[in-house]
C-alpha cells in the first residue's frame, strides 16, 4: 500500500504521524517511514520552540517598552535640565526642561553642540566640565545659557561620564538647575538679614542711650554736690581776693600804721590767710571728685572698639551699683560680697551695662517694699567668674520665666521699660561665650546668675 505525505495540515500540536503519506515514487520500507516520522516530530518541536520564543520576545519587548516609557516619563518630569553629549560635545539626548529653557524643538537640538547654547565667556568652563566628565570625574560649576526670549539663565551644572553597555565612555552627561531665582531669593534674604541687623543695632543703641540717660539722672545729682562745693569755695575766694587787693593797695600807697592795722582788722586779713589753705584743699577735692565721676561716665561709653582687656570686676561692680542706686534714687539696702582678685577679659563698658541692667531690675523689683534688699556677689567657679544678683521682691511668674530674655518683653508699665535691657544683657553675655540664667530663690525674689570666662 502506497502512502502520500499530506502537506496541507501544519497545525501546531496535532499528531501528524497518522496523516503523513508518501507518493508512490517515494515508497519506503518500514525504516524509511520511521525516519520521516522522526523528522516531522523534530520540525514540530522547532516550530513549538519558535512559538515560545516569539511569545517571550513579545513579552520582553512589552516590558522594554514599558521600562522605556517609564524612564522617558521620569526624565520628562525632572525639573532639572539633562543633556547627554558625545566626546565632541554633540548633543544626543535632552529632556523637556532643556527644550523649554532654550525654546526649541528636540529635532533641532539633537546634533548640535552644547557649546552653541553657552555664552562665550563661559565656553572654557563648559569645556572643563565636559573633559572632566569624559575622564570619569564628576565636576560642578555654573554656566550661563542662552535662553528663550533673548535672555540668559545661570545654571548650577554637574557633569559625569556617559557609558555604553560595555562600560566604555561615550561622552558626558550634564545636569543643571536654574539658580537665577535662587540667587535673587538669596540676595533678598541677605538684604533682609542686613536690614534686620541694622534694626537690631539701632535698637541696641537706643537701649544704650536709654540706659545712659537713666544713669545720667543719677550722675547729675552726684555731680551737683562737688560742683556746688567748688562753686561756693570759688565765690568765697573771690571775696577774699577783693579784701586782699584793698589791703595791699593801702600798703603800697604808703598808708600809716594805724590805718593799715584798722584795714587788717576790718578786712579780716588774718582770718582770710588762715582760711585760704582749707578752701583750696576743698576745691581740689571737689574737682577730683568731678574728675572721677567723669572717668566713670567714660567707662560707660559701651564702645566695642579695640581689643578686650582684663577688667577689674570688683571695681566695675561697685561703680555700677553706685550709679544704679543714684539713678533709681533707691532706698533699698544693697549688699556687695565681691572678690577683689577677679578679672574678666572684656570691654569694660559692656560689663558695666550688664551689671547696671541687672542691678537696676533688682532695684525696680523691691521699689515698693519697706525692707527692700539687693544682694550682689562674685566668686570663681573653675575657669569662670560667677556673678549673682538677687532681690527679695515678688519674683518672676513661672509662665514668664522663659520670656525674660526675649526682646521687648517687660512686666513694667507702659513707658517705664523698653523690654530690651535683659535681652541686650543676654546678647553681651553670649558674645563672651558666657551664660546667664534666672530662677526664683527659696526666700522669695528673683536671682540672676552670670558666668563669664576668667581672664588669663
Amino acid at each position: 500500500m502506497t502512502k502520500v505525505i499530506d502537506k496541507t495540515d501544519r497545525s501546531a500540536g496535532e499528531d501528524l504521524a497518522g496523516k503523513v503519506s508518501l507518493p508512490s515514487v517515494f515508497a519506503l520500507d518500514g525504516s524509511g517511514e520511521a525516519m520521516w516520522v522522526d523528522v516531522i516530530h523534530r520540525m514540530e518541536e522547532v516550530y513549538s520552540e519558535l512559538l515560545r520564543n516569539e511569545t517571550d520576545l513579545e513579552r520582553k519587548n512589552a516590558e522594554l517598552e514599558e521600562a522605556q516609557t517609564f524612564i522617558s516619563s521620569v526624565v520628562a518630569s525632572v525639573s532639572d535640565i539633562l543633556i547627554a553629549c558625545g566626546r565632541d560635545g554633540v548633543i544626543h539626548k535632552v529632556n523637556p526642561a532643556f527644550l523649554t529653557l532654550v525654546g526649541m524643538e528636540e529635532a533641532k537640538v539633537i546634533g548640535t553642540r552644547i557649546f552653541d547654547y553657552v555664552i562665550e565667556t563661559d565656553r572654557k568652563e563648559a569645556e572643563r566640565l565636559m573633559s572632566a566628565g569624559q575622564e570619569g570625574r564628576v565636576l560642578e560649576g555654573d554656566l550661563h545659557f542662552r535662553a528663550a526670549a533673548d535672555r540668559e539663565e545661570c545654571l548650577a551644572m554637574r557633569c559625569a561620564a556617559l557609558f555604553d553597555g560595555r562600560r566604555r565612555r561615550l561622552g558626558a552627561v550634564l545636569t543643571g538647575r536654574p539658580i537665577s531665582e535662587l540667587r535673587q531669593a538669596y540676595q533678598a534674604l541677605h538684604q533682609a538679614h542686613l536690614e534686620l541687623q541694622t534694626a537690631q543695632r539701632k535698637l541696641i543703641e537706643q537701649e544704650k542711650m536709654a540706659s545712659l540717660g537713666r544713669l545720667v539722672a543719677g550722675v547729675a545729682h552726684e555731680l551737683n554736690n562737688p560742683i556746688s562745693f567748688v562753686y561756693a569755695n570759688i565765690y568765697t575766694l573771690d571775696r577774699y581776693r577783693k579784701n586782699l587787693v584793698s589791703y595791699l593797695n593801702a600798703v603800697h600807697q604808703g598808708a600809716g600804721d594805724d590805718e593799715i592795722a584798722d584795714l587788717r582788722r576790718g578786712l579780716k586779713i588774718d582770718s582770710i590767710l588762715s582760711d585760704i589753705e582749707p578752701l583750696l584743699e576743698g576745691t581740689l577735692e571737689g574737682a577730683d571728685r568731678v574728675s572721677e565721676i567723669v572717668k566713670n561716665l567714660r567707662r560707660l561709653s559701651f564702645s566695642e572698639t579695640g581689643e578686650r582687656h582684663a577688667v577689674d570686676l570688683d571695681r566695675v561692680l561697685r561703680n555700677s551699683a553706685h550709679l544704679a542706686v543714684r539713678a533709681k534714687n533707691a532706698m533699698a539696702e544693697v549688699s556687695i560680697d565681691s572678690d577683689a582678685s577677679l578679672f574678666v577679659d572684656a570691654h569694660e563698658g559692656q560689663i558695666h551695662q550688664v551689671l547696671v541692667n541687672l542691678i537696676a531690675n533688682a532695684l525696680d523689683a523691691v521699689a515698693d517694699r519697706q525692707n527692700g534688699r539687693v544682694d550682689i556677689s562674685t566668686r570663681q567657679r573653675g575657669d569662670s567668674v560667677e556673678i549673682v544678683v538677687s532681690d527679695n521682691g515678688p519674683g518672676i511668674a513661672e509662665t514668664e520665666m522663659n520670656k525674660v530674655f526675649e526682646p521687648f518683653f517687660t512686666t513694667k508699665d507702659v513707658g517705664e521699660g523698653t523690654g530690651l535691657g535683659l535681652w541686650i544683657t543676654f546678647t553681651i553675655v553670649q558674645d563672651y561665650n558666657g551664660e546667664i540664667t534666672v530662677r526664683n530663690n527659696e526666700a522669695g525674689g528673683a536671682e540672676f546668675h552670670v558666668l563669664l570666662p576668667l581672664a588669663r
